[in-house]
């Protein structure tokens, strides 16, 4: 028969053939010449590496949607404000259900909260790099707080971190991430007193005193009518109040 003889002078398919989903040749993967019909088939392949992987777990597959929510609400947040974005355009714009917005972060709220952490804490991390490229460790307190407030003009930053995250999440000072900000800071006046840089004064008040000076110069330039003219001034008064600790 036609078709007993086609399929007994078919060579073995490997993966190179073919890719996920598409059309081949039949004449070209069969070795077949005598052919002159062309047929397109669609097919599905999980191939032999595919199939070697391990199944992904579902902390994985959490962590993944996780990031992609994260990803599409950041993107929304800093267009269009936290208050006008759709709950049902994120999740469509991260290829998820509202049901798996709700999963992990529980509401609204909850997603800004993680985005806030995120940016904040990428903010924390880009002022630290810019304080270790000065020597002194005094040069880096200041330069650290210099740079966070100067990311007020940045319009994500300004965005979701210095006007709605505070306007929706309440205090700053009580965010996680501003936590990790306080500890950098603490660790840096930790060593000015102990070298004798800055007085004797208590470690955990300063560093309260410095990182909320920084902060709340920051939510002023970004609330301001004209931020980059209040940049300037709201630098110099943080740094002319942190030179009251010189000893």
């Amino acid at each position: 028969m036609v078709l007993s003889g086609l399929f007994s002078r078919i060579r073995p398919i490997g993966p190179r053939d073919f890719t996920a989903i598409g059309t081949f040749d039949i004449r070209a993967v069969c070795g077949i010449s005598s052919y002159t019909a062309r047929m397109s088939i669609c097919i599905r392949l999980v191939h032999e590496k595919r199939l070697e992987m391990p199944p992904r777990s579902r902390v994985e597959t959490m962590e993944e949607n996780r990031a992609k929510l994260i990803a599409a609400a950041r993107k929304a947040f800093a267009e269009k404000g936290f208050a006008a974005a759709s709950m049902d355009d994120l999740a469509a714009d991260a290829g998820l259900t509202r049901g798996a917005l709700y999963h992990n972060f529980g509401d609204k709220k909850g997603l800004l909260a993680a985005v806030v952490a995120e940016v904040d804490g990428e903010m924390a991390t880009r002022a630290r790099k810019a304080a270790l490229r000065k020597k002194s460790g005094w040069e880096q307190l200041l330069a650290e707080g210099a740079a966070y407030i100067e990311m007020a003009l940045e319009p994500e930053v300004q965005r979701i971190v210095l006007l709605d995250g505070p306007a929706f999440l309440g205090d700053p000072s009580k965010w996680p991430s501003q936590n990790a900000c306080l500890q950098m800071t603490r660790q840096t006046v930790a060593g000015l007193v102990s070298d004798g840089t800055i007085k004797p004064v208590d470690v955990d008040a300063a560093s309260r005193l410095l990182s909320g000076a920084a902060l709340t110069a920051a939510l002023w330039v970004a609330a301001s009518e004209e931020p980059r003219a209040a940049l300037p001034r709201a630098v110099e008064a943080f740094q002319f109040m942190a030179s009251g600790l010189l000893a």
